[in-house]
């Protein structure tokens, strides 16, 4: 059964970094789209950033642009989600997901859709607060 554990949350001065980690098992397929999801108290869960597992095809919310990377390490089986500059708003529990696909064409829309996972980890808190 795949499975996702996720690492890295805690609290963070406004300007700070923190860096998250993802590592997934379980996998049936070369082809999966796996990203960062976050949910606010009181606000809808949003999608930050997905990466696919061939290419290195990216998408970022616009919120998170330029302030988030999200990278791949093949041999640790690991995902990672750098996030700097954070703000007050970055608040929230920060969720790794995934979807497996069956073709590269397929794969390359879900990440750019970075939606309908259907896998998910327990999440992680980040806090960003002075």
């Amino acid at each position: 059964q795949l499975q996702l554990v996720e690492s890295g949350g805690g609290l963070v001065q406004p300007g700070g970094s923190l860096r998250l980690s993802c590592t997934p098992s379980g996998f049936t397929s070369d082809y999966y789209a796996i990203g960062w999801f976050r949910q606010a108290p009181g606000k809808e869960r949003e999608g930050v950033s997905c990466i696919s597992s061939t290419d290195g095809r990216t998408k970022y919310a616009d919120s998170v642009k330029g302030r988030f990377t999200i990278s791949r390490d093949n041999a640790k089986d690991t995902v990672y989600l750098q996030m700097n500059s954070l703000k007050p708003e970055d608040t929230a529990v920060y969720y790794c997901a995934a979807k497996q696909s069956r073709s590269l064409a397929i794969l390359q829309i879900l990440v750019d859709m970075c939606r309908g996972m259907d896998y998910w980890g327990k999440g992680t808190l980040v806090t960003v607060s002075s």
